[in-house]
């Protein structure tokens, strides 16, 4: 069984005491491949040193995250474009809205999300695409901008299933299913229970948002057994079928073997 963690921020600081151990237990468990999304230019040697050390198996990406989008926003994504033009990257991100935080900057976010839109489309890339609290922002960017070209991911998806159709009819994105899915509150697992698997890709967003029975504590790669046992359960399928079916979602999206 193969399972692939499309979503991992396995270069932060929350794994500095043990991160070779960390990928290596989920390598055991059989997570195979792990893609590092990028933050901002302060991660972005942490993630490409990682990705030298574990090559095939640890896959970097580079974008600005928008919670990173401040006053030199135009700056930190020049440096991004730099970075696309010199090394491979196997997707943009994460990048999109975020209004959790902070609105003070929305603007900015929105040019941000449109400028790596844009650089995803002239890579041929996936973007992998952050939203918190801004749905109805993002759909209205991608609404402008999607065309033939455009693919990728809407990470930790949290949404309703609306939302999920909507996603699912720009034709070229799959929804990210991570540790929320096992919240028993959340009402995703109903949601996820009525969505093919074939638009379906599974991630930890590890250090943060670890599953039930972990909730609160520091995620990590091997708990993306939990998750994917659980879309079985809801499904009343295998996990074997949850495994094959999303990993070949995240090698089609990544344009891996």
């Amino acid at each position: 069984m193969e399972l692939i963690d499309t979503h991992t921020h396995l270069f932060a600081e929350e794994f500095d005491p043990d991160r070779n151990q960390i990928i290596n237990e989920a390598i055991d468990k059989g997570i195979s491949k792990f893609f590092l999304p990028n933050i901002d230019s302060n991660t972005i040697e942490a993630v490409l040193s990682l990705s030298n050390e574990f090559q095939g198996i640890c896959y970097p990406t580079i974008g600005l995250h928008p919670t990173s989008v401040k006053e030199n926003y135009l700056e930190e994504l020049n440096l991004v474009k730099e970075y696309l033009d010199k090394m491979q990257f196997y997707g943009i991100g994460e990048c999109g809205i975020d209004l959790y935080w902070d609105k003070t900057f929305l603007k900015q976010q929105e040019e941000a999300f449109r400028f790596q839109i844009e650089l995803a489309k002239q890579h041929n890339l996936p973007i992998i695409i952050h939203v918190r609290e801004s749905f109805n922002e993002v759909f209205a960017i991608v609404d402008e901008m999607n065309d033939s070209r455009l693919t990728g991911i809407f990470h930790c998806f949290s949404g309703n299933y609306d939302q999920a159709q909507k996603i699912i009819g720009y034709g070229g994105f799959k929804l990210g299913i991570g540790g929320v899915v096992t919240f028993k509150n959340s009402g995703l697992a109903e949601i996820v229970a009525k969505i093919d698997l074939k638009h379906l890709v599974l991630e930890t967003d590890s250090p943060y948002l670890a599953p039930v029975p972990y909730r609160g504590k520091r995620n990590k790669s091997s708990y993306l057994i939990e998750i994917a046992t659980k879309i079985a359960e809801v499904k009343g399928i295998g996990i074997e079928e949850v495994a094959l079916r999303t990993t070949e979602n995240a090698k089609e999206i990544f344009k891996i073997k």
